[in-house]
């Protein structure tokens, strides 16, 4: 069986509320290469760690995991990576502490304010804590990658680096990049794939994979296949929802926990938007944040 190697984002939502030193709100104000030392070694003198596949929470981390499961069914073996903000590029076999660091510059743990930052932010990480490039993941077996675009923009760099020695490379989300087939997010699909938006890359990338041909990642009958179906199945969405402040979402927030206790953010934020409302993903997230005092 051919091996793949999967590399997804992190989640914010953590099955660990983590030190006040490992949130990156707490960093000094300072050059990023500086603050980006400092914080690996906070990370790696850590005394309690969690197993990777274990501190993640969230729609889009349960359907990474399942990536993992639709990549056997297409004739693969799974090699699952996480691209994180606060620790770099670690196999899912790794353990980490609990931390809170994102490349989202409107969250209160954004770990750079431009897209150049972020770049020099992950450049320094992965000398710190990163366990390996992309490139060299990508000698090893074909790639899959799947990506915010945020993240992709940190990840440039090695991204047009994996493209001049990947035999196979395929992005979800992310960015543009010459050399790697890249597949832009449809939220068209989200009818038919279900799942939040957070999740939709994911589950793109589960879908493309029932359409494999002969065991070929990329090949122009798996591309030909998948996009023959995602043009049957993609329904534009049509929303027309009324913006809210910042105190009627966290007053939302306090009277649905209130009511609903231990019902998650993906959800509440799914209650929400059903209700008729808008608030940007971000930003609902952040002002959970300061409401409910955790990840």
């Amino acid at each position: 069986m051919k091996q793949l190697t999967l590399v997804v984002t992190c989640t914010d939502r953590k099955a660990a509320v983590p030190e006040t030193e490992l949130q990156a709100r707490q960093l000094p104000a300072g050059p990023v290469k500086e603050r980006a030392t400092l914080w690996s070694e906070r990370i790696n003198s850590a005394a309690h760690t969690h197993s990777l596949a274990e501190l993640y929470r969230g729609d889009h981390w349960t359907q990474a995991r399942r990536l993992s499961e639709a990549t056997a069914q297409a004739g693969f073996k799974a090699d699952l990576w996480v691209a994180s903000a606060g620790l770099g590029l670690q196999p899912v076999s790794a353990s980490a502490p609990s931390y809170a660091a994102t490349f989202s510059t409107r969250h209160a743990d954004s770990v750079a304010t431009t897209a150049e930052d972020g770049a020099l932010w992950w450049s320094q990480l992965q000398e710190g804590t990163g366990r390996a490039t992309l490139q060299e993941l990508g000698k090893a077996s074909p790639i899959l990658l799947v990506l915010s675009e945020t993240y992709a923009k940190a990840m440039e760099a090695e991204l047009r680096a994996l493209a001049d020695v990947a035999s196979e490379a395929l992005l979800f989300g992310g960015v543009e990049v010459a050399g790697i087939q890249r597949v832009p997010a449809d939220a068209g699909l989200r009818r038919i794939l279900g799942g939040t938006l957070t999740s939709l890359n994911v589950r793109m990338a589960a879908s493309w994979l029932q359409h494999c041909q002969d065991g070929q990642l990329t090949s122009t009958a798996t591309s030909d296949s998948w996009n023959k179906w995602a043009a049957t199945e993609s329904r534009p969405e049509q929303h027309n929802r009324r913006p809210m402040t910042d105190e009627q979402v966290i007053a939302f927030i306090r009277k649905q926990t209130s009511s609903h206790p231990g019902i998650s953010r993906t959800r509440l934020l799914r209650l929400l938007r059903d209700g008729g409302q808008a608030c940007e993903q971000s930003r609902f997230a952040t002002l959970y944040i300061k409401t409910m005092g955790k990840q």
